[in-house]
């Protein structure tokens, strides 16, 4: 797999400094791995900010997602690996106004406790804070109950749909419903047709036996079959 890495170590800082000078209306917050919408930031009247994140390696998630009508900041962890708590507060404190904060959390255990200690800390500090969960893979639903499915790709509807709500000038916990409306009633499904490599590994990422097949209609089906024993692993750890 080619790619353009500078050093495996500086990776996620300089993606979010290269998306921050290609998109004027956002930039990056000191020295954290945060990127913010600077138009929302430098408001006096705020809107309520949105507030999302995880690890890096699934771009454009999350900072391709900072803007108008979309997340007012995104917190990226290393990849593969959620953001620390103190990431997570500076981008709260950062983007908090009159209205608050709603923060997006995919459903992994990582980003459930980090973002979940951070507005803890705010909430402390006087800083209302509503967290909505993301858990919109189906792949397994008849094996498990939805508090324990991933957040996946749809989660970036839920982004969409709450900063809709937010533009509008909705109030913190009219935004916040909308935002669990949202996540309650979606459903996705990933389908790899490779592994992956880290940044600075010489080998690939482990994969299942299953995944030596190339085929995705081949992958799923096997999935599904899997699906069907009651015995069949669950896997709900970040891919």
């Amino acid at each position: 797999m080619k790619k353009l890495i500078n050093q495996p170590v500086q990776i996620v800082r300089e993606m979010l400094d290269g998306l921050a000078r290609q998109s004027p209306h956002t930039v990056l917050l000191g020295q954290e791995n945060v990127l913010i919408n600077r138009t929302q930031h430098e408001s006096p009247d705020r809107q309520v900010a949105i507030i999302s994140g995880g690890g890096s390696g699934h771009e454009p998630a999350h900072g391709g997602y900072v803007g108008a009508g979309m997340l007012s900041a995104a917190v990226a962890g290393e990849v593969f690996t959620s953001p620390p708590v103190d990431t997570v507060l500076a981008a709260i404190r950062a983007t908090a106004g009159p209205n608050d904060v709603v923060l997006i959390v995919k459903n992994y255990t990582g980003d459930r406790l980090n973002f979940g200690l951070a507005p803890e800390i705010a909430r402390s500090e006087g800083i209302p804070v509503e967290v909505v969960i993301g858990a919109d893979d189906v792949s397994l639903r008849k094996l498990t109950d939805r508090a324990h499915r991933r957040g996946i790709a749809g989660t970036v509807l839920v982004h969409k749909i709450t900063g809709a709500a937010a533009a509008r000038g909705l109030a913190l916990k009219e935004v916040a419903q909308i935002a669990r409306n949202a996540a309650t009633n979606l459903g996705t499904m990933g389908v790899a047709l490779d592994d992956c490599t880290l940044p600075g590994a010489d080998t690939r990422a482990s994969r299942s036996p299953m995944m030596k097949s190339n085929s995705a209609s081949a992958y799923t089906a096997k999935r599904a079959s899997n699906a069907r024993r009651p015995n069949a692993p669950i896997n709900s750890r970040r891919p």
